[in-house]
């Protein structure tokens, strides 16, 4: 009887073992780094942040997540803080980027220097933003499509725009026309995701765009089924307990506005194939279009802001595909009501609000975030782009973007939806 019990424990103990190996081997062969970070070793102080209670700690996790959360900080605690000489080096970096990008030199930075925010409003700032999230969230009389599900109702191809920073703790859910570019770079020094000739970035001006934006360079909640099998749900759950989560958002009529410029206003030859031709032919009656978008716009067949509107409106649009992220709807990204965000920040706001958050994960001495760009579209310019859009299709697209407007504490544009 006794050899009985000591084979069974030696192979639950074997079976431990080789769980945590394969963990850890995945880990090291993967696009990122996995650091759990747990009580003992947190990126942050507890009550650094809005919304992270104090002396917060495990109990409320099923069996499962306390087992794997335990059982992958004891190995991996050690390597969740950055290491000095890496620190060091990081703030060197830091100081004003050389801005080598084109497109960069084209748009042009402003470099003005911005006076310290009294950090006491930022935080009074953060706590109204998530106190009208959470209300409207809980809000039974306010409802929108996905609402009412749970966080393991989403499917994973709907978490592609959470990025995860296992160094730091941190998830960032971007949303595209909302400073992401520069988010998603800071996020890359911050994570050490990217090399260059061997060493990490430590400037985020100096990562290109083009790997800014590859899908490979950022670990995202949607590569984690790929990565821990089915344990991905689980670790999931840990690291949105555990970690820090932001996001920043935009008016959203405004971010429509910007998207249309980016996309159908420049000359974009995947965009132009994927969405303008389809819409010059529904909405504007063209055939025989040009293959390619120099052509087309040397032949002066552009997409109208007015065709634009047609096309999110249509109910055609979403059966054959759900909306692009760079229209798609900020509760349909990052979830905001499934996911409880501990800094919400704006684009109207960025400079403070980007200082603060970078002060509140304690990284501002590791880098600042890039400067915003000089001639970023203004909510100022909303009448002259709608005043041709009829009123019926005003208060349709209002009824579309509803629910980020009311989330994010947004003010209805009254003046567009009325003669």
């Amino acid at each position: 009887m006794t050899k009985a019990r000591l084979l069974r424990l030696s192979v639950v103990l074997v079976s431990i073992f080789m769980i945590l190996l394969i963990i850890v081997y995945w880990d090291n062969v993967g696009t990122a780094h996995f650091y759990l970070h747990t009580s003992f070793s947190k990126p942050h102080s507890p009550g650094a942040i809005p919304g992270i209670m104090a002396g917060e700690d495990w109990e409320a996790l099923p069996d499962v997540d306390e087992f794997l959360a335990k059982l992958l900080s004891s190995s991996l605690k050690q390597n969740s803080s950055v290491p000095r000489k890496t620190e060091q080096l990081l703030v060197q970096g830091s100081s004003k980027p050389v801005v080598s990008n084109l497109e960069e030199n084209v748009r042009g930075y402003d470099w003005s220097t911005h006076n310290d925010r009294n950090s006491l409003d930022q935080e009074k700032l953060q706590i109204e933003r998530q106190r009208t999230l959470r209300e409207f969230c809980a809000n039974s009389s306010f409802t929108f499509p996905t609402k009412d599900r749970s966080f393991d109702d989403i499917p994973n191809y709907e978490l592609n725009h959470l990025i995860v920073d296992d160094r730091h703790g941190i998830i960032y859910c971007y949303v595209p026309k909302v400073a992401c570019t520069n988010w998603k770079r800071v996020m890359i020094v911050l994570s050490e995701s990217l090399l260059d000739q061997g060493v990490p970035y430590r400037n985020p001006l100096d990562i290109p765009r083009e790997h800014v934006h590859n899908t490979s360079t950022h670990l995202t909640f949607n590569k984690f089924w790929r990565r821990y099998g089915k344990f991905s749900r689980h670790l999931m759950k840990i690291k949105l307990k555990k970690y820090t989560k932001f996001l920043f958002v935009r008016d959203p009529f405004v971010r429509l506005i910007s998207a249309f410029r980016s996309k159908f206003e420049l000359e974009n030859e995947e965009f132009y194939r994927r969405f303008a031709i389809p819409m010059l032919k529904l909405y504007s009656n063209h055939t025989n279009l040009p293959t390619s978008v120099s052509e087309a716009f040397g032949a002066g067949l552009r997409v109208s802001f007015s065709d634009f509107i047609q096309y999110l409106l249509d109910p055609r649009t979403e059966k054959m595909a759900p909306f692009n992220e760079h229209w798609r709807q900020v509760y349909r990204l990052c979830h905001p009501c499934q996911i409880d965000y501990d800094f919400i920040g704006k684009l109207e706001t960025l400079d403070e609000d980007a200082a603060y958050l970078l002060q509140l994960l304690k990284v501002d001495r590791l880098l600042r975030f890039p400067p915003s760009y000089r001639n970023r579209t203004a909510s100022s310019w909303e009448d002259d782009w709608f005043a041709k859009i009829p009123l019926a299709w005003r208060q349709q697209l209002y009824k579309l973007y509803e629910a980020d407007f009311v989330l994010f504490g947004y003010p209805k544009p009254e003046n567009l939806l009325k003669d």
